[in-house]
């Protein structure tokens, strides 16, 4: 998986959630909700929103998110399997 990818999901997530914490602190697998990074249902919505204006992939369903959005690994995961290449 890309490296470079994890890098720019783990830089947006800390540009457009405000975190208080370095973009190199996350943890791949490390939750994104809960004990993890924190994140809470107010943020899903900002992290869908970001991965689409950022990365042009929409997640569609609750279903679909609830797979996706679990850790920087999984939304590297889903990128990858819709096709981006960047």
């Amino acid at each position: 998986m890309s490296e470079t990818l994890k890098a720019k999901i783990k830089e947006m997530l800390v540009r457009q959630l405000k975190l208080q914490v370095r973009p190199e602190e996350i943890e791949d697998d490390s939750p994104l909700f809960g004990e993890g990074l924190g994140l809470d249902s107010i943020d899903v919505l900002e992290v869908v929103a970001s991965i689409e204006k950022e990365f042009g992939i929409g997640i569609r369903s609750q279903e679909e998110g609830e797979r996706v959005l679990t850790s920087v690994n999984g939304i590297a995961q889903y990128l990858i399997e819709k096709g981006f290449k960047g």
